[in-house]
């Protein structure tokens, strides 16, 4: 259990005041940071601009009091948006609470059976595809803030194909001062960090201000939070869900996403932070951490959250280097909560939009994406462009497991082509190219087998033929790393047919996993341990003498 210890104790050890007070710093920094990031991640997630500060005090606390990385910062991130937004208009508040708390469980379960590692598994195709997929299905999703649109009463378009043909539709109705105001925050989103040392400070940050005295100074008419959502500044307060049977069948594989998602991009943001302060986290307290991090987040009003790669990014850069330095950033947010959350109600929504842009252009990863078009072999680019298609026309869900399952096909299929089962050829003897080949007596057969015998691959023993005289068939085994029950199967057809023919089946040179799966059927017995030789040699040696 020592690798579930949370890192915050193992930091406390030699723990100094200087550390404290860039522990101090970088924490107030991030906090600010995080401030308008979470209010417009909330809202693109379909609820209100508080869950996301309560998602980013509550998981944030929890996760850097647990984590398993001494440096992440944890929240509501771009990935969840789509996910949350699809839970909330089709299953309710509820719903979406019930769900985070089932992906609780789940890394939490995850975390303690130690299937941190087993994340690496997930092909970075498919994490390219989908990470791409879910900023484009922002980015539509802000279009209509951004534009100042306003769609016909009842119209609250929820997939993302829906949401381009109401834009469309309705795109008449756009408002020149929002799509102002929000090239204006877009402008200082993009220019602001090249500015020399006042650059430090958040761009995002100066775009609200910028955006809230432009709108009420000239009274533009341009839709704010406040027009749109009722604003608290109370404190988050402890609410269990109704739970039923129907709703947590129903939201069963939204909280499978959830949870997924969470460990991918929870360990992705631990790894990069790894090589950024040449430390190494605990992945499987870290998914603890995770899953008590979305528990406390659910019961207090929140959504779900993950480690966020740009705010741990900022927190390593500014000098964080231990936990404290995430839950002052909690702290710091809660105090924001209380005091001025109130004027979260003047943002307006353009300024919202914009910050929204910048974050799906940040994460879409167009480099790797094109890269991996010009590079990659057919079939990862086929699952590539697959996840991502599926995640914008359909959801998250679809194109995680559809790309999954594609992904373990090809690479079945790769590993089926890779297995040869190649007979050995016959030559005329006493030539000078034969000087290095061993004598087969003619009443021998030898097949030489190269790669892993997998239910992909059995149809090759099914090639395997001898010859009307051929008295003993020697299979060459040393290039067979592994071998399933199918192929084992398909061994003891292959026994069996030889059999009835009256020829000897030997062994040469059985790896210790075949071995020892061959020794659990009973193969090993079937066949006869005397058919086993440990070389090619002394099998060629033992079946000369069954051949003669």
């Amino acid at each position: 259990m020592n690798e579930l210890k949370p890192m915050l104790f193992r930091s406390l050890k030699g723990y100094t005041k200087k550390q404290f007070i860039n522990d101090l710093i970088s924490g107030i920094i991030v906090a600010i940071i995080a401030l308008p990031l979470s209010i417009a991640l909330a809202l693109a997630s379909g609820v209100g601009p508080e869950e996301g500060l309560y998602t980013a005090i509550v998981a944030g606390f929890l996760i850097s009091f647990f984590g398993g990385s001494t440096v992440q910062i944890a929240g509501p991130t771009a990935a969840f948006a789509t996910i949350v937004a699809g839970i909330v208009a089709t299953n309710g508040m509820e719903g979406l609470v019930l769900a985070t708390i089932m992906a609780g469980v789940i890394l939490i379960l995850m975390g303690i059976f130690k299937l941190g590692s087993l994340i690496k598994y997930i092909p970075y195709t498919i994490t390219t595809g989908f990470t791409a997929g879910i900023a484009v299905t922002i980015l539509i999703g802000q279009l209509k803030d951004f534009f100042g649109l306003t769609y016909p009463a009842g119209v609250s378009p929820i997939e993302t194909v829906e949401k381009v043909e109401v834009f469309v539709e309705n795109f008449s109705t756009v408002n020149p001062w929002a799509v102002a105001v929000g090239v204006l925050a877009l402008a200082i989103l993009i220019l602001w960090p090249m500015l020399p040392k006042v650059g430090k400070i958040p761009g995002s940050l100066i775009a609200v201000l910028v955006g809230i005295g432009v709108v009420k100074i000239f009274d533009l008419p341009v839709n704010t939070i406040g027009d749109l959502y009722t604003v608290s500044g109370s404190l988050p307060s402890f609410h269990m869900p109704a739970i039923s049977y129907d709703l947590a069948r129903a939201v069963l594989p939204d909280a499978f996403t959830i949870a997924v998602l969470a460990a991918i991009e929870s360990l992705l943001s631990c790894v990069v932070a790894d090589g950024m302060t040449n430390s190494k986290h605990s992945s499987n307290a870290e998914l603890v951490a995770q899953g008590i991090g979305n528990l406390g987040s659910a019961l207090f009003g929140g959504i779900p959250a993950t480690g966020a790669i740009a705010r741990t990014a900022a927190n390593i850069k500014n000098g964080g280097r231990t936990p404290i330095a995430g839950m002052v950033h909690a702290v710091v947010l809660l105090l924001i909560l209380l005091l001025l959350m109130p004027y979260a109600s003047l943002i307006p929504m353009p300024v919202i939009a914009a910050i929204l842009f910048v974050v799906a252009y940040n994460m879409c990863q167009w480099r790797p994406f094109v890269n991996l078009i010009k590079t990659a072999p057919r079939s990862d680019i086929f699952v590539l462009v697959l996840t991502f298609v599926l995640t914008v026309v359909f959801d998250l869900v679809v194109a995680i497991g559809v790309g999954i399952v594609l992904a373990c096909v090809l690479f079945m299929k790769r590993m089926g082509d890779e297995t040869e089962v190649r007979g050995w050829q016959y030559v005329e003897p006493e030539t000078d190219d034969t000087a290095d080949l061993r004598p087969v007596p003619l009443g021998v057969r030898i097949y030489e087998i190269s790669g892993p015998l997998f239910f992909g691959a059995t149809d090759r023993i099914g090639q395997i033929s001898v010859k009307s005289f051929t008295r003993c068939l020697v299979l060459r085994m040393r290039s067979v790393p592994a071998i399933d029950a199918t192929a084992m199967n398909a061994l003891i057809s292959l026994y069996e047919r030889c059999q009835k023919q009256g020829i000897t089946l030997v062994f040469s040179h059985v790896n210790e996993q075949p071995m020892a799966a061959m020794e659990k059927a009973g193969f090993v017995d079937m066949v006869g341990r005397e058919n086993f030789l440990p070389h090619i040699d002394e099998a060629l040696e033992y079946a000369s003498k069954i051949a003669e």
